[in-house]
């Protein structure tokens, strides 16, 4: 039995590339029979961006019930919020003093707003505080107070799970072996999704397509997909973001036709309209689970309560065996 581990921030509403993304085959690799996955919302690592209560709680329902209306099953996944988890924020303290400082430099994040900084003729630390610093050291003590096997990350994630491989060897080098280090797990069949403007779908290019908006909110969206300036009647180039997208959300039989009617000439509205039916379609049944679980929270809060307890049950153990190594009684 392989154990696995994912968390979500917290710092917007779930996209369709939030979903085919992560989401999905997340719910996908739980329903394996050799698998055991714990699931948690990243509510801490959120504050480094997130500075409204509001907003973090508002961000934080709609993380939680996406997942659920999804279709993730709390019965085969342990299912929490972070900042359930005490044990998580003692091992992070430990975890910092085994933790070089050029180790921190090197982290993406860091590293972005710096040249971000220097682009604009700025302190290079300037808007840089210490939860954007240390929250690989977070992360890494989020991963291995699991005992986890493996990380469920896209390419440009990599360098989280190889930052914690690190602070593990650390340890086991100063303390003896007491952590276990974890590898990351890339599904190469995972979809990238392209947004409105035919870039990655990402918040930070404001081009997403909100995964639980209303349907008009969805037919809105979809209608603002840039695309060429080809009439109807001229052939359509098979690569569009219009196809690619109505692909993720209809039968291999619908994909066909609608690709070869884009090759005949469909037009740009009509191929629209169309996508916007099959992925309404697709859409529709979880939406109704979404906001079944946003009008009963109590419900939501319960499952993720009850997920903490069976978390803490592991990590007491591990931090109990870091404890020990390090000399605490």
């Amino acid at each position: 039995m392989k154990r696995f581990l994912t968390g979500v921030k917290p710092t917007g509403f779930a996209h369709l590339g939030n979903y085919f993304g992560a989401i999905k085959p997340a719910i996908e690799l739980s329903k394996q029979k050799d698998s055991e996955c714990l699931y948690f919302i990243a509510d801490y690592h959120a504050l480094t961006t997130v500075e409204s209560g509001a907003e973090m709680e508002e961000y934080f329902y709609n993380i939680a019930c996406t997942w659920l209306a999804c279709g993730l099953d709390p019965e085969k996944v342990i299912f929490y919020r972070q900042s359930d988890i005490k044990e998580d924020f003692e091992l992070n303290w430990i975890l910092c003093n085994v933790t070089p400082k050029g180790l921190m430099n090197r982290a993406h994040a860091y590293k972005a707003m710096v040249e971000k900084n220097s682009e604009n003729g700025v302190e290079k630390d300037d808007g840089v505080n210490m939860g954007l610093y240390n929250y690989p050291i977070l992360m890494t003590a989020d991963i291995v107070l699991f005992d986890t096997d493996f990380v469920p990350v896209g390419f440009d994630q990599k360098q989280h799970v190889e930052i914690a491989r690190d602070i593990v060897h650390n340890f086991n080098l100063k303390y003896g072996k007491t952590l276990k280090e974890p590898n990351e797990y890339i599904d190469k069949n995972c979809a990238t999704l392209v947004g409105l403007d035919g870039r990655k779908m990402s918040k930070s290019y404001n081009n997403t397509i909100r995964l639980f908006g209303t349907s008009g909110e969805l037919k809105k969206s979809i209608m603002r997909i840039v695309t060429d300036s080809r009439l109807p009647g001229e052939p359509k180039d098979k690569e569009c973001t219009v196809n690619k997208l109505f692909k993720l959300f209809a039968s291999a039989e619908e994909a066909e036709k609608f690709e070869n009617d884009l090759l005949a000439g469909l037009g740009w509205g009509e191929a629209k309209n169309r996508l916007f039916e099959v992925a309404d379609r697709y859409i529709s049944p979880m939406r109704e689970k979404y906001n079944h679980y946003m009008a009963h929270k109590d419900e939501v809060d319960k499952i993720l309560a009850d997920g903490a307890v069976k978390a803490r049950s592991i990590a007491s153990k591990v931090l109990s065996r870091v404890r020990k190594a390090i000399g605490v009684k």
